[in-house]
């Protein structure tokens, strides 16, 4: 197995600068914080009005050097904010640079825990809607230009991209994925990683893969972000398939990774019982499996949030310590430590780390074997040497109309036209269109806007794919549990269609059940993030499809609950075979390159 690339300079600067530090700077580097960017790109300080991750100054001046931003800002804003960042590093006894993360920042949904929208920054599809293309070439031009926005703001590592097996339909993070297909996971994920390297270390973005061993196969498809989503199973015991896109990840050298929250129940390596804790907590896990059979040496940043119980949201939110519920935070800090991870994401309590060499319970020398990965990482990313961005450069950087273009493109090939639209579409250009869900000035560039369905040729209406709404906090942005329509929203199908010829188009963040509307209307269409000039491009016949499901789609949520949750098609009789699409004449539903059928 490769393992990380690593400059013996940067190496060795690292081991010079680890001489000269106290033991409170090396566990400041143990923790990766949260923070938000303040009103035109302030950092905000203990005087200002409180932002997630709280007062980032003085975490700064308190030897805290790693960031996740959190939440929108423009790229400017973004830009400055990494500037200050790093004056405010500069003051410290060792000027050790600020290492800035972000999950993806490029998409249209926003969920708090997993990524932002973009705003400012060039817009695609989720990385589902790339698996709905499958095509190599884009995935890695896709992430270069992420590398290049990305950079240019300032932000140097992407927690991402994630390599999790979309097996469960029901699910929360399948948008995230590029689907249920363990062979496309590992050659997009790899286009992916090759796209964010550019030409050398000072240009790259590392990829922190997530999220080891692999997170798809959720108990009920529910998620360990909340208790009753912690159980990891493998009823079809395939959990081979879901770690091999980490295996062909590591091959490239990457340097980051990310466990995923959940425990394993009944999981088996090497013949013995796995541990039924956390995968951050766990050493069979992390220091047996990720770095003893798979040769990984390189960062093991742990997911958010597993030692300090908090609010999100007016909701209390519990550490994710799942199995060691009951150990306290410096206990549970120790037990990451010892499993073989260097980093706890979310968290800046270093004084826990302190009290732990103090008493006798860590060893520096275990606590200088992570701090020694962080910062060589920190060296191999030149940010020592060239920590600042240009913020007058952002403008011309970021969201450029080239990257704009190439986003909208991208956008247009991940829509999936189902086979009951083949004889419906294209549509022809200033027919009379109602639409419920578009923009009426951007439909007006394609057809009459109609006021109602009586007064139309056709109705079109944009909606989102169903979920169960859940109760406060942080669960009401996990899109979870049913994937019935609501017998609303097919009331008012069946209410339009019974007046005009129907077009619906749905946000597929997860496999629902079409067929509950193919059955009322006459075309149905999906995207993964796609803005409505695309969607109508492809309606109307000026681009050519080329959109095919991630992922196979049941029957009914019968059919859902008799699937093993690690197994990605298992339906004898899918509504929706995995790779559905009807793509334009004469053209196959994705570009297949050479790297695919290798």
């Amino acid at each position: 197995m490769t393992t990380p690339t690593l400059n013996p300079t940067a190496q060795a600067r690292a081991d010079e600068l680890l001489s000269l530090m106290t033991v409170e700077e090396k566990a400041g580097l143990l923790f990766h914080a949260m923070a938000s960017v303040g009103p035109g790109g302030k950092v905000l300080g203990a005087d200002d009005e409180p932002g997630i991750g709280g007062p980032t100054r003085q975490l700064i001046e308190a030897g805290i050097s790693h960031f996740a931003l959190m939440g929108p800002a423009s790229p400017e804003d973004i830009a400055r904010w990494h500037n200050e960042a790093q004056d405010i590093a500069k003051q410290n006894r060792l000027s050790v640079p600020i290492t800035v993360s972000s999950d993806p920042r490029h998409g249209f949904f926003s969920n708090p825990a997993t990524g932002a929208a973009a705003s400012g920054f060039s817009q695609w599809p989720e990385h589902l809607g790339l698996g709905a293309v499958r095509d190599v070439n884009l995935v890695r031009e896709h992430a270069d230009i992420v590398r290049r926005e990305l950079t240019a703001v300032g932000i140097r590592v992407a927690l991402g991209p994630t390599l999790d097996i979309a097996s469960d339909p029901r699910w929360a993070r399948t948008l995230g994925t590029f689907g249920a297909d363990p062979e496309i996971v590992s050659t997009l994920s790899r286009a992916y990683i090759e796209g964010l390297r550019g030409t050398s270390p000072a240009e790259e973005v590392a990829a922190m893969i997530k999220h080891f061993p692999g997170g798809g196969a959720q108990k009920d498809g529910e998620d360990p972000h909340f208790p009753y989503g912690r159980e990891q199973v493998w009823p079809g015991d395939r959990f081979k398939d879901h770690l091999q896109p980490f295996i062909d990840a590591l091959d490239l050298g990457v340097t980051q990774i990310m466990p995923y929250y959940g425990m394993p129940v009944g999981l088996h390596l090497n013949g013995k019982p796995v541990e039924e804790v956390g995968f951050a907590f766990n050493g069979q896990i992390i220091n047996e499996l990720l770095r003893d059979q798979l040769g990984f040496d390189g960062i093991v940043c742990t997911d958010f949030t597993l030692v300090t119980d908090g609010h999100v949201f007016g909701a209390p939110m519990l550490a994710r310590a799942w199995g060691l519920e009951h150990l306290n935070r410096a206990e549970r800090v120790l037990a990451i430590l010892n499993a073989g991870c260097d980093q706890l994401g979310g968290e800046a309590s270093q004084e826990l780390v302190v009290k732990l060499v103090t008493d006798g319970r860590l060893s520096e020398a275990r606590l200088d074997e992570s701090a020694r990965r962080l910062l060589t990482e920190k060296f191999r990313l030149g940010l020592f040497d060239n920590a600042e961005v240009d913020v007058d450069a952002v403008a011309s950087g970021v969201g450029t109309p080239k990257n704009t273009a190439k986003g909208l493109a991208a956008q247009r090939s991940s829509i999936v036209v189902t086979d009951d639209a083949e004889s419906f579409l294209p549509l022809t250009e200033g027919i009379s269109v109602y639409a419920e869900g578009i923009d009426p000035a951007t439909l007006s560039r394609y057809a009459q806007v109609a006021a109602s369905p009586s007064e139309a040729d056709t109705a079109l209406l944009r909606i989102e794919a169903p979920y169960e709404e859940r109760t406060e906090g942080m669960e009401r942005f996990f899109r979870a549990g049913s994937l019935d329509f609501t017998k609303s929203q097919l009331e008012r199908l069946t209410t339009i269609q019974s007046q005009v010829p129907t077009i619906v188009d749905v946000f597929l963040d997860r496999p629902a059940l079409l067929g509950q509307l193919s059955s009322r209307v006459q075309a149905v269409t999906v995207n993964f993030g796609a803005s409505d000039e695309a969607l109508l491009d492809i309606l109307f016949g000026r681009v050519e499809r080329r959109g095919a499901l991630p992922f196979e789609i049941s029957q009914s949520m019968e059919q859902v609950a008799s699937r093993r949750e690690d197994v990605s098609f298992e339906d004898e009789t899918p509504r929706y075979s995995y790779g559905h699409g009807i793509p334009s004449p004469h053209r196959p539903p994705y570009e297949a390159t050479q790297e695919q059928h290798s």
